[in-house]
């Protein structure tokens, strides 16, 4: 079985550049380089990444780039670019030649307005992903689900993959609307979830693995095996668990499944959607 890790970052620490980093996060606030995630991956028989922007800069899209050409083990990179910018197809046509980049992300969580996705200038930026064959990274918490909704079904054709389950509130055990939206979303082939970013959204020093069980029974439901993929989150994830206890939660969830299904799951999707 080839392991792919669909979603780490990588990052040289400047606290002037990576604001989002709170007081709590002090374990994180550091370099992290692929030499540090190699030791990872090879500890735990993960056979390549896809790293994705932490940074919403075309400086950090090339970084990762960089950081591609120089360790094989990057299959791919997710970047930032400026999506809602009038001379979008100007930028993107910078990256089509760089076989290494197979999409874009927006940290839209951070933003104020829960229609952002909505707007008629983010929306032709998705419009022009299309056009490149690029996907679309969609990060979001569950009040933006949606707008989530609506991008999708506006864009039939454009790949989409939901990040860290859309961020459920794992820790007060909610589930409510996130479930409905989470079904509604998994009923579009072109849209895959991320079964990553767990640990985070749940008590950061205090989470058990039943903790997880309603959300990941809800996201295979959803989506079923066939577009879900495995992700670490590296190293954002050791705000509240190594590496080794990331992976293990997933690889205890699907053990009852097929191994064919764990293999979709744990590489073959991501292989697929971001074209590896």
């Amino acid at each position: 079985m080839k392991v792919i890790d669909a979603h780490q970052h990588f990052w040289n620490y400047d606290p002037a550049v990576h604001t989002w980093m709170s007081e709590q996060m002090d374990v994180i606030k550091k370099d992290f380089t692929p030499d540090l995630l190699k030791k990872e991956l090879e500890a735990h028989d993960v056979n390549g990444c896809v790293a994705v922007q932490a940074d919403q800069s075309e400086d950090e899209t090339m970084f990762l780039i960089e950081l591609a050409r120089s360790n094989e083990f990057i299959k791919g990179v997710v970047g930032w670019v400026d999506l809602q910018n009038n001379k979008i197809e100007e930028y993107l046509s910078r990256y089509v030649d760089e076989p290494v980049v197979k999409g874009f992300r927006h940290v839209v969580q951070d933003e104020a307005d829960p229609e952002f996705m909505l707007r008629k200038s983010f929306q032709h930026g998705i419009s022009v992903l299309g056009d490149h064959d690029f996907t679309y990274d969609i990060l979001i918490f569950p009040k933006q689900l949606t707008a989530a909704l609506q991008l999708v079904l506006n864009f039939p054709n454009q790949p989409f993959v939901i990040d860290h389950l859309a961020k459920p509130d794992i820790r007060d055990h909610e589930m409510g609307q996130w479930q409905k939206y989470m079904y509604e979303l998994g009923k579009h082939d072109h849209v895959y979830c991320k079964i990553s970013g767990m640990v985070t959204e749940a008590d950061w020093h205090g989470w058990s693995y039943e903790d997880f069980l309603p959300y990941l029974d809800s996201v295979l439901e959803a989506f079923g095996p066939q577009r879900l993929m495995y992700g670490s989150d590296w190293p954002v994830c050791l705000l509240s668990a190594t590496y080794g206890k990331v992976k293990h939660i997933v690889d205890q969830y699907i053990s009852t499944l097929s191994s064919s299904e764990q293999s979709l799951i744990m590489g073959e999707n991501a292989i697929k959607f971001y074209q590896l």
